[in-house]
């Protein structure tokens, strides 16, 4: 197991709240995490057709089963059993007692938010980042992370990452989307996710998106927020200010992981990243996603959004820090070049003064500390994240 970041996190919630909630994409080591923090506790799968049976038939008498707390996984399988186990976490009043996993966000947040308000922690899982890789001495170049990307199982087992994403696309993600709603025709489903990874990194155009797939836009609309709802796609807010009277105000989309999209597009080795035409817009998705497990493994909301204006000018990320913001640009050359700095000095005339200083992401082996930018290599994310914080 490699290990993970937010494992401390995990400890000091189960130490002040009767639950803790982790939850996260498929396959993104929820489970790993829970069972080797708590190895003393019993574990139970509500995938297993008897267990998920027993909790929704008899939910006080499975709760019983469990004098010294559990950890439940996938509790969204059984999303009734959460009113019972108030009560029991109530009558013990005691903190850990139960750790729960699930991995479809909505459906598990409107069930707590019902049943466990104010009684759970809540935590989000990303699979792992560059750090964690790092850690253990996994050094990859940055076409092969675009191209593996992060979900634990890839690491360690020998598997090829094109034969391991297709089969997580199919046993995980259509088996999610069948179970939250009945999409009725999945080769036009599987048509949706595809044209959504060939339009990663870019502002959401649902219009367009349903017109290419051959739906209309309210089924285009309720196909993403299903994959947002089993952590297939994160959609990136812009942030608002008054420096722009017309400022968009349409998301960007991304994946999760870098590595689901890369495969969506067809890549299947090194070379097809390096030479693909949309190789600048994963490198962006996997830089914005490890700004955001940053922010996750330290138990903290995403502070993550991006700007641009109707004549174009665009910043790909603004780190928003209480009152303070900073403006990043993400890169994926190896080599700086001056129109790297461009969007930032424009926006940067146009902020508050007490705007935080501005940061540059890019593909290449040196940093800097130039007077108003601070130049980050691509294994640098959370350290520029943590910089920008203080």
């Amino acid at each position: 197991m490699i290990p993970r970041q937010a494992k401390p996190l995990l400890l000091e919630a189960a130490s002040q709240y009767p639950a803790v909630t982790v939850t996260g994409p498929r396959q993104s080591g929820k489970t790993t995490l829970c069972r080797a923090t708590f190895p003393k506790k019993r574990y139970v799968n509500l995938e297993n057709l008897d267990q998920r049976e027993f909790a929704k038939d008899d939910p006080r008498g499975f709760l019983a089963s469990f004098p010294d707390g559990a950890i439940l996984d996938e509790i969204q399988r059984a999303p009734d059993l959460l009113s019972d186990l108030q009560g029991v976490l109530d009558e013990k009043n005691e903190p850990g007692q139960f750790i729960l996993t699930g991995s479809q966000q909505f459906e598990v947040m409107t069930a707590i938010t019902q049943s466990l308000a104010g009684r759970t922690a809540m935590m989000k899982l990303l699979p792992l980042s560059q750090v964690e890789l790092l850690n253990v001495g996994i050094k990859l170049s940055t076409d092969a992370q675009i191209l593996n990307g992060f979900y634990p199982r890839l690491y360690g087992n020998d598997q090829n990452s094109t034969q391991a994403l297709g089969n997580y696309l199919m046993t995980y993600v259509e088996r999610d989307i069948r179970l939250l709603s009945a999409v009725r025709d999945l080769d036009l489903f599987q048509r949706f996710v595809r044209l959504c990874a060939g339009r990663v990194g870019q502002l959401l155009n649902l219009q367009s998106l349903g017109n290419d797939v051959g739906i209309s836009q309210p089924t285009a609309r309720h196909w993403l927020t299903l994959l947002e709802a089993s952590y297939v796609v994160h959609l990136l807010r812009p942030w608002h200010t008054k420096i722009s009277e017309r400022q968009v105000k349409t998301p960007k989309l991304y994946f999760y992981d870098v590595g689901l999209a890369a495969f969506l597009l067809g890549a299947e080795k090194e070379g097809h990243i390096a030479n693909h035409p949309l190789r600048g817009n994963l490198y962006e998705n996997m830089v914005v996603m490890e700004a955001l497990k940053y922010r996750y493994n330290l138990g903290k909301r995403s502070n993550l959004y991006f700007w641009r204006d109707a004549k174009g000018n665009e910043v790909d990320l603004f780190v928003e820090n209480g009152p303070v913001v900073s403006p990043v640009e993400i890169k994926s050359g190896a080599t700086i070049a001056n129109d790297y700095f461009k969007s930032l000095r424009f926006v940067a005339n146009k902020l508050p003064a007490h705007s935080g200083m501005s940061a540059l992401v890019y593909d290449g082996s040196e940093k800097q500390m130039r007077t108003d930018v601070s130049v980050w290599r691509t294994q640098d994310v959370a350290e520029m994240m943590a910089s920008l914080s203080a």
